[in-house]
């Protein structure tokens, strides 16, 4: 078999010096139909590795329910089919921009420390996970070459005895390949975040003489390498959409590798956040709380829907210095649709979805429902008669509709001002969750509303909740014409050969969009994205169901429109 190990500060490969040429790729941000083109496209870049994290929680959404395994194989698979060595980021913590930073939102415990309760549920998964990883392994015939230890711990704690922990069990899984830890080229993220024996690699996104020096002063002996170089960046709702130039990006890679390191592109494809499983974060001077996008394109150099840009060609440029062979071809293009405009002429409301309603002293948050993602429908009243005071929402997340006595009346957020409201009345909220935060100390937040309601400075009591739950919209009834927010409204799209399309929803506020039973993920009127990425292999010749939830205000002529270009803000 062949044998991947350090010896002398260096990677070595049959015991050949081997530098790491790898870009990120996240088979959970790829529909299964276009993986062999976008590793087929790391391979034209020039590429000889392929780095992928694992995320628990999209594998175990609920505490014992293990599913979409088949994909983690089926991506190692194909990935050493299109001549690639793989690197494996297992976590449990990922971070990734992905919710909860790959923690499941059920998960007991002190999350990512020694506590056992913690482990207790980590070793659970790792049964299940780490003999999928193993198969695919340099050792046994696959190409595995590496595993990580947890990610970036450095960023958040110095517990030793986990990470030790885990890098025991790593091992009495199965995994012989080398292990390794990644963090930021801090003195305090790299003695909080790595292990005695295991090498250390750095992550940053410029400045590499400098940052390589910071690594090597802690690590002297170990290969240099960049497991993140950042040569993009993600985008949040609301903001500006990121993005670096080509030649700056192409320069901190040819200053890396002139170095002697080796690299892993973070992203050379970024991919979706399809479904709810976009991330947030927290901004950790203000705390402002920043939902991230549904396109994770990361101003990559394969862009989300697989194209190259100036960026891929920059790169091709300087990794072929690199390499013993030219880098082979790129693959055909997925095809494009045409543009069109499907017109949604039925609807169906929230009810259908909704599980039975809960009356709690103060309202339950989403977890205590049981819950992960999705929405949550609150209803109190207000006794009376009294005058106008504040409605106060002590720790709501993230966003709800304010209707009172029918009727809405607002839209809050976590720092909304208070509205007034005379009683009696009847209050309710219509809470979303808009990803939960997925780095920093505010890791592991709850959802819905976190404290309670009040009036002024009094409690109301006697919260009933209804949880309503968006990940199989088959008990839908639908009902021709159109209706008002919040509801879902449904079109047919009609398609001659399938093919990739962007899917924009001018005059429409804020929601979700589905194609033919998957969801593409959220759209908000605010931008900077405004076209959703529609994989070409979710559509079939014929007829497809095009379904969209839309929760602010449903536009007079409620059309949306499939366009053959992207549209993320630039």
């Amino acid at each position: 078999m062949p044998r991947f190990d350090i010896e002398n500060g260096s990677f070595r490969l049959d015991c050949d010096p081997f530098r790491i040429l790898s870009g990120g790729l996240h088979y959970f941000r790829v529909h299964p139909g276009h993986v062999r083109h976008r590793l087929e496209m790391l391979r034209a870049m020039g590429l000889n590795t392929v780095e992928t994290y694992v995320p628990w929680n999209y594998h175990e959404p609920r505490a014992g329910a293990f599913t979409r395994l088949d994909e983690l194989d089926f991506f190692l698979t194909e990935s050493k089919r299109a001549g690639l060595h793989a690197i494996v980021r297992p976590g449990p913590y990922i971070c990734a921009e992905w919710d909860n930073g790959g923690l499941p939102w059920w998960v007991p415990g002190r999350i990512r420390t020694s506590d056992p309760v913690f482990l207790e549920r980590v070793e659970r998964w790792f049964d299940v996970l780490l003999p999928v990883v193993a198969e695919h392994q340099v050792t046994r015939g696959g190409n595995v070459l590496m595993v990580q230890v947890e990610n970036e711990y450095g960023s958040y704690g110095s517990d030793h005895a986990y990470l030790q922990v885990l890098a025991d069990v790593l091992t009495e899984h199965g995994i012989d390949v080398p292990l390794f830890t990644a963090d930021g080229p801090e003195d305090h993220m790299l003695t909080g975040g790595s292990l005695p024996g295991l090498p250390a690699t750095g992550t940053f996104g410029s400045q590499s003489a400098r940052q390589l020096a910071a690594l090597r002063r802690h690590r002297p002996d170990d290969p240099a390498m960049c497991m993140e170089l950042w040569i993009g960046w993600f985008d949040h709702w609301g903001k500006k959409r990121s993005t670096r130039s080509a030649q700056d990006a192409a320069d901190t890679l040819a200053e890396l590798l002139a170095a002697g390191a080796s690299v892993n592109l973070y992203m050379a494809h970024g991919g979706t956040n399809f479904g709810l499983w976009a991330g947030a974060n927290r901004d950790l001077e203000t705390g402002e709380y920043l939902p991230q996008a549904t396109s994770y394109d990361y101003d990559a150099p394969i862009c989300e829907h697989g194209a190259p840009t100036a960026k891929f060609w920059a790169f091709r440029e300087v990794l072929a210095r690199y390499r013993d062979e030219p880098a082979p071809p790129l693959p055909p293009a997925p095809p494009v649709l045409a543009p069109v405009t499907v017109a949604l002429t039925e609807w169906a409301g929230l009810d259908a979805l909704a599980r039975p309603a809960v009356t709690r002293p103060t309202p339950p948050t989403f977890e205590e429902l049981g819950l992960g993602q999705g929405l949550v429908r609150y209803r109190v009243d207000i006794p009376g008669p009294r005058q106008p005071y504040p409605l106060v929402i002590d720790g709501l997340r993230d966003r709800a509709h304010l209707s009172v006595d029918g009727e809405r009346v607002a839209v809050l957020h976590e720092r909304s001002e208070p509205v007034e409201i005379a009683g009696p009345a009847q209050v309710e909220l219509l809470v979303e969750s808009l990803g939960r935060v997925g780095y920093g100390p505010t890791l592991g937040e709850g959802k819905g509303i976190l404290g309670g309601i009040r009036h002024e400075r009094q409690y109301l009591h006697q919260v009933t909740a209804e949880a309503i739950p968006l990940d199989d919209l088959a008990p839908l009834s639908f009902t021709e014409g159109t209706a008002a927010a919040p509801a879902f409204l449904r079109g047919v799209l009609e398609v001659t050969e399938p093919g990739d399309a962007f899917l924009a929803l001018p005059g429409w506020s804020a929601g979700l969009v589905w194609v033919n039973g998957f969801c593409l993920g959220r759209y908000r009127a605010e931008g900077p994205q405004r076209t959703l990425y529609l994989p070409g292999p979710l559509l079939h010749p014929g007829r497809n169901e095009l379904i969209v939830l839309e929760l602010d205000r449903v536009p007079s002529t409620p059309n949306v429109e499939l366009r053959d270009q992207p549209e993320l803000g630039d």
